[in-house]
């Protein structure tokens, strides 16, 4: 595939990422206090299936790893919502199995040889420990608000999660700079400043509820 096309699909999922971040951030700015919509999860979807792809397509495991994890939480928030229900049967058993499909598809028909992700002569092993890494933390942020959310049995997004948020997106803004990959780079430029004012609003909801 070309470069220009493996290029767009990364960043038409960066573009749906940084949309959800977005729509996020309005939305709670209206409301002086961090919200969760429906769309969030439904754009975070998409975006995280296109990355994946992306991921695949530049031989990039840090990438892939992240996304393996966090498309199922997704799918899980919106159960959480009770959105997950109105959508098709055949259509949500698609989201189930399509990612899985693909991956046993390609690796029975040597699409993908999977050590070339742990041995990219492209990608020092420095560099691979580095992004690992940094997609665990910002991937570990769904997981925690997967877990804060199953206890409070509504889909939300607490201090933690945006805190983990910023510290992973700094990491991953530091593996896109020795990568060199523009599509990570302006992604999480962009979330880096809708995470720190979601720290601060949730700062001020913390104020003012001690004032009350």
């Amino acid at each position: 595939m070309a470069d220009w096309m493996v290029y767009a699909i990364g960043f038409i999922a960066q573009i749906l990422f940084s949309s959800r971040m977005v729509v996020q951030w309005v939305i709670s700015e209206k409301n002086k206090k961090v919200l969760t919509p429906r769309l969030f999860w439904q754009l975070s979807l998409l975006a995280s299936f296109l990355l994946f792809v992306y991921g695949w397509l530049r031989d990039d495991f840090a990438i892939m790893l992240g996304q393996a994890i966090t498309y199922f939480i997704y799918i899980r928030n919106i159960q959480l919502q009770g959105e997950w229900t109105k959508l098709p049967r055949a259509f949500r058993v698609f989201l189930w199995v399509f990612p899985v499909i693909i991956i046993v598809y390609g690796y029975n028909n040597n699409a993908y040889d999977l050590r070339q992700f742990f041995n990219n002569e492209n990608i020092p092993i420095w560099l691979i420990l580095l992004g690992s890494i940094a997609q665990l933390i910002f991937t570990f942020r769904f997981v925690y608000q997967w877990i804060y959310s199953e206890k409070k049995k509504t889909s939300s997004l607490p201090f933690g999660f945006w805190l983990l948020s910023l510290i992973g997106a700094s990491l991953i803004l530091t593996y896109a700079i020795f990568r060199k990959d523009p599509v990570l780079f302006a992604g999480h430029s962009l979330g880096m400043i809708v995470y720190l004012r979601n720290l601060f609003i949730l700062k001020n909801e913390e104020h003012e509820v001690v004032e009350k």
